[in-house]
């Protein structure tokens, strides 16, 4: 009788929190296997994400920090957690959300109306920037150019600078972005698998373009992206959760799929593909690409046009594969060596300022 009581005793221990072993557990952490009770998932996920920002120095007192905001589980987690921490923690920041409107019917219109309201949720003033304006083509414009192969490429690069040009206008200090532990391990995989040496040196940094106007930080670089979803929707946030109706062929999705697979039978996989790329070392016979600036838009480039130029270029002129990179085919031949052959000359001269 007692040995049974005792083995009751002991397995109605094992389900109690191992943190606080005071209440029963509801989830199991996908980083670490820990069977852990709400409340202290709350707060080993916040307390993370803090030992982050100051460890790394992410912030002084007095800066003006944009948030660069979807309305997808990241931004919105990422801007609910950083008001919380500044405010616990006395930051001393001055935080915004930056939002990009692609020009996505049916996906960016929808995820935008969240981020209006994440602005009255979270009391943090938003400024709204679009492609159509910045750039003159909507992404629904673009693909109906370009179509579905390379429709990524386009957005990808008009977005970076749309953030850029967003946080100018806010004459913020930082730009944070919702980066997670996932997506850099798969950024450190596609760098690789694309020989991108410039890129790999450079996607681990918590803190990029340090030597520019406004510097990226990521506070999320090691939180796993399901731990993300966990806090989302334990915390009832509200978030957009609908995929880009454009990103089902991406080249990254394979690799996310990938990442997703070694997770499973490792969970730490995602953070040794981290400090792997973080471990690189570039030799010095290698030749890296030196920083300049645009002729055309003054953003920064190591062309004399900037990749944003040259592919709008190519758009206005009716030539949407200039600077995509070496195409493939017979039937195209002639016409996709006349846009690199038109991609290269106008990378080459000086040409005029776009009004951004």
């Amino acid at each position: 009788m007692e040995a049974g009581e005792a083995k009751s005793k002991k397995a109605g221990g094992s389900r109690l929190c191992c943190i606080c072993n005071q209440r029963r557990p509801v989830l199991k952490r996908p980083k670490t296997l820990q069977q852990i009770c709400r409340e202290c998932f709350y707060e080993v996920f916040e307390e993370e994400i803090h030992q982050v920002i100051v460890g790394n120095r992410l912030f002084k007192s007095g800066e003006r920090v944009a948030i660069g905001a979807s309305g997808g589980k990241d931004s919105t987690v990422l801007a609910y957690v950083l008001s919380e921490l500044n405010r616990r923690h006395n930051y001393g920041l001055d935080l915004f959300l930056l939002s990009v409107d692609e020009g996505i019917t049916g996906y960016r219109d929808d995820s935008l109306e969240t981020v209006k309201r994440n602005e009255v949720q979270y009391g943090l003033p938003l400024q709204i920037v679009s492609y159509k304006d910045l750039y003159g083509w909507t992404m629904d414009e673009i693909v109906k150019m370009i179509g579905l192969k390379n429709n990524c490429t386009f957005c990808g690069v008009f977005r970076r600078q749309a953030l850029d040009r967003g946080a100018a206008l806010l004459k913020v200090d930082k730009l944070v972005t919702g980066h997670n532990a996932d997506d850099i391990a798969e950024t450190v995989l596609l760098n690789i698998l694309r020989g991108d040496i410039a890129r790999l040196s450079r996607c681990t940094s918590i803190t990029t373009g340090e030597d520019g106007p406004i510097p990226r930080c990521k506070p999320f670089k090691y939180t796993y992206e399901k731990e993300i979803v966990m806090y989302a929707y334990f915390k009832k946030l509200d978030y957009f959760s609908t995929e880009c109706i454009y990103s089902p062929n991406a080249y990254r999705g394979f690799a996310r799929e990938f990442i997703k697979d070694l997770e499973r039978l490792r969970p730490r996989a995602i953070l040794d593909i981290i400090k792997s790329g973080e471990d690189f070392r570039i030799a010095t016979t290698t030749k890296m690409p030196e920083q300049g600036t645009c002729e055309r838009c003054g953003y920064i480039s190591s062309q004399k046009w900037c990749k944003a130029c040259v592919l709008l270029e190519g758009l206005n002129r009716g030539l949407p594969k200039m600077g995509i990179g070496r195409p493939r085919g017979s039937g195209n031949d002639q016409k996709d060596t006349k846009a690199r052959s038109t991609a290269k000359s106008i990378e080459s001269k000086q040409c005029g300022s776009l009004d951004f």
